[in-house]
């Protein structure tokens, strides 16, 4: 029968075919084996497993995944041009960066684009794309590849053949990997001759080790649980007898077809790198969203079979970033990293990395025209180990220690090359570092030796130089002032506050808020209060905010990206007051649904401790409590009492008898602190001082224990409004 990908044909010899409920798109009804074959090209990891023992070391072995898999890309690129996606080009950015593949033979690399081709002569090309091979994705490469002179391509994509059976409705169980045959032939007849070579495969591309404990799963940089505003998404497809009460209520089954996808395609990454780290793992969650994610993993018929033969125990935890919207917006870190991240522009086509102006470190002038005609640097520094360790002291460290690591490494460097440096002592300044860094610039040969610390330093420079710097101080007074406030009175009180500082552009100087930093604060204040009564009062305060916003909104001369989103519209010039005014209201629907999101939780309702206050006088200030510190120290309470809102989630007859006779007989009922490793998988990113608290805590309360940070991302405030304001959760891009 005829078999289409992206519109094209193949005159497939299998007899097998299944239609997508949400594309027209013909596939083949194909399946793998689900019993799983331990992965021979990876098998090199888990030479010397002993050193895995007691979890010591995993962070190098999760590294070690990473860097491996890019080795086997690396084993097909030679001679070939190469066309990246976003998300593996953001993975492969923190193990080596470009230069690994053309070490490795490569003729270019360029980006994954229907505007892309090969050049006359060139005969092959490798395809290395993060999603499924249909829709968009496969439009593309047939466009690249008949714009081509290729003879031999291969493509290797993060998505698992399983993965694919599941998107095309396919239950019928073979053990070829039809789909990426058939796929192959396809390159076949896009190349305009069957006698060419078409290979398709696929590698677990999943996570950039950030740090040796903080790993992002790059592809999913867009994935963010449940806001309680969904729930009415929900429920608009379901007949009245059948929509749900909560969140808590809805399953894997009842999302939309896009988000099922989604979620299964992370459950078989993750599994994949479970394998080949020999893990044997019990899921627990926190949240809705986390959930679904540990229930389809903890069930997932692969990852049963493989935990039947890990060797190394370990407690998986899914947190869903929903529960703690205040942290992910807050300004509480005194981390230098965590304001380069929110301060310097993103790195294009990144998620966790920023563009750091090298032009001072050229004779070309330094002013808008000139910005973009060098290349920027960037935070990732994975092929020089001095700068690498720069890095990660930087993460590791408070702001004024990290300050003063970039001048001691800068000092030295310049040191070692001779070069004139004037020591200097006491305060380190902006002016200081650009000093130092200026006595490279004279001698070529010096700075591609030390090209790595003087981006680091370049970037901290231009940080601390930054008129958004200075905004840095003045979120925390506020924010702090509103937990003070919030402890004295109640929410109406805390808007009418802010609503002093809620400025239209052309009253507004270089140090107000815009409106993108108001919303931010507007995530706080819902997101810490939790549930609160709906009276006249607060009604009042929040129509008084509405009026505030919307006059704001319609005065902005110019759109940014994310009130583009959030609008529709392209430029200030579409923006009607109706369209401002639903956008408004959009928005305080949303923040009243995250006052709730909390609500059905025991042990972690609230996320502040209020001040102590003895004969009216105040004896203490009320202190923010980040989920992530509370979840950590019930873990690791010596007394190990039962996790009421941490749920184990059961992975098949045996673990829930398990936790079934732990009711009324003797049985240990599974706990997160049962095991040497513990991984944390926050649903829908993290922030540098998250971090930062887990690794403090680990040191306080259990130093045996080893914590690897999975997550979707790294955060700053701007991201979060961009995903709970303008991002379609349920219905993911997944390019079909």
């Amino acid at each position: 029968m005829r078999i289409t990908f992206g519109g094209l044909q193949s005159s497939g010899r299998h007899q097998f075919a299944s239609r997508s409920p949400t594309s027209s798109v013909c596939v083949p009804v194909v399946a793998e084996s689900l019993v799983p074959v331990p992965p021979p090209l990876l098998l090199p990891l888990l030479s010397d497993p002993g050193s895995m023992s007691d979890g010591a070391g995993m962070g190098s072995k999760f590294v070690g995944i990473a860097n491996h898999v890019w080795e086997k890309v690396c084993e097909k690129v030679k001679r070939a041009v190469v066309f990246m996606d976003y998300g593996c080009a953001e993975s492969l950015h923190w193990v080596g960066g470009i230069s690994k593949l053309l070490q490795a033979g490569a003729i270019n690399v360029k980006e994954f684009s229907s505007f892309e081709a090969g050049l006359p002569g060139q005969a092959k090309a490798v395809f290395v794309v993060s999603t499924l091979l249909k829709g968009r994705t496969a439009d593309i490469i047939r466009d690249i590849v008949t714009l081509s002179s290729f003879q031999y391509c291969v493509v290797i994509t993060a998505v698992s053949h399983n993965v694919h059976l599941f998107a095309n409705n396919v239950t019928a169980e073979l053990e070829q990997d039809l789909v990426f045959e058939q796929f192959g032939e396809l390159l076949c007849q896009w190349m305009g001759n069957m006698n060419y070579t078409g290979e398709v495969m696929h590698l677990p591309i999943l996570i950039a080790p950030i740090v040796p404990h903080l790993f992002i799963t790059t592809a999913y940089s867009s994935f963010f649980s449940f806001v309680p505003q969904d729930l009415k998404l929900i429920n608009n497809t379901r007949p009245d007898k059948k929509k749900f009460g909560s969140l808590n209520d809805v399953d894997y089954h009842s999302l939309p077809f896009q988000l099922q996808t989604q979620i299964r395609s992370l459950v078989s990454s993750l599994n994949s790198v479970f394998e080949l780290l020999q893990l044997k793992e019990e899921c627990f969650a926190v949240g809705p969203t986390s959930r679904i994610i540990a229930g389809e993993l903890a069930n997932y018929s692969q990852a049963k079979q493989r935990r039947k033969y890990g060797q190394f125990k370990a407690s998986v935890v899914f947190v869903d970033r929903t529960l703690d919207l205040s942290g992910s917006v807050a300004h509480h870190g005194d981390s230098l990293v965590e304001k380069i991240l929110n301060t310097l522009p993103k790195f294009p086509g990144l998620a966790s990395d920023v563009q750091v102006n090298m032009v001072d470190l050229t004779a070309v002038q330094n002013n808008e025209e000139t910005e973009n005609m060098i290349a920027p640097g960037c935070l990732s520094q994975p092929n020089d180990p001095s700068s690498k360790a720069l890095w990660e002291s930087m993460f590791n460290m408070k702001h004024k220690e990290a300050v003063m690591e970039v001048r001691r490494h800068l000092v030295e460097a310049a040191s070692k090359e001779n070069l004139p440096i004037k020591m200097s002592l006491g305060r380190v300044t902006p002016e200081q570092l650009n000093s130092y860094v200026q006595l490279f610039k004279t001698n070529m040969k010096v700075l591609e030796n030390h090209c790595g610390l003087l981006q680091l330093t370049m970037a901290t420079v231009q940080t601390l130089r930054h008129t958004c710097y200075s905004k840095w101080d003045n979120f925390l007074a506020f924010e702090r002032l509103l937990l003070q406030t919030l402890d004295d009175s109640d929410v109406p009180c805390v808007l009418t506050q802010l609503l002093s500082i809620i400025k239209p552009h052309g009253e507004r100087d270089a140090l107000d808020y815009n409106l993108e930093e108001i919303l931010v604060l507007l995530v706080y204040i819902y997101s810490v209060v939790g549930e609160s009564k709906l009276d006249e009062t607060m009604d009042k305060a929040e129509c008084a905010v509405k009026k505030a916003l919307l006059r704001s909104l319609c005065d902005e001369p110019n759109l940014s990206q994310i009130l583009q989103q959030m609008t529709g519209c392209s430029s200030a010039s579409e923006l009607t007051s109706n369209i401002a005014t639903d956008v408004v209201e959009q928005v305080f629907e949303t923040l009243r649904g995250i006052t709730r999101a909390r609500a059905h939780m025991k042990q972690f309702k609230t996320l502040y401790s209020p001040g102590g206050n003895t004969h009216q006088v105040r004896i203490s200030k009320a202190m923010f409590q980040p989920l992530v510190k509370q979840i950590l120290e019930e873990i690791f309470r010596p007394d190990r009492p039962d996790t009421v809102d941490i749920e184990y989630m059961s992975g098949g007859l045996t673990e829930l008898l398990k936790t079934g006779f732990s009711m009324f007989m003797k049985v240990s009922r599974p706990h997160p602190s049962d095991h040497p490793l513990l991984i944390l998988f926050l649903v829908g990113g993290v922030t540098i001082s998250e971090v930062r608290v887990i690794k403090d805590l680990v040191s306080t309360y259990k130093p045996g224990c080893q914590v690897i940070v999975l997550s979707t991302q790294l955060l700053t405030p701007l991201d979060v409004t961009q995903l709970i304001f303008a991002n379609d959760r349920l219905h993911p891009d997944i390019g079909v």
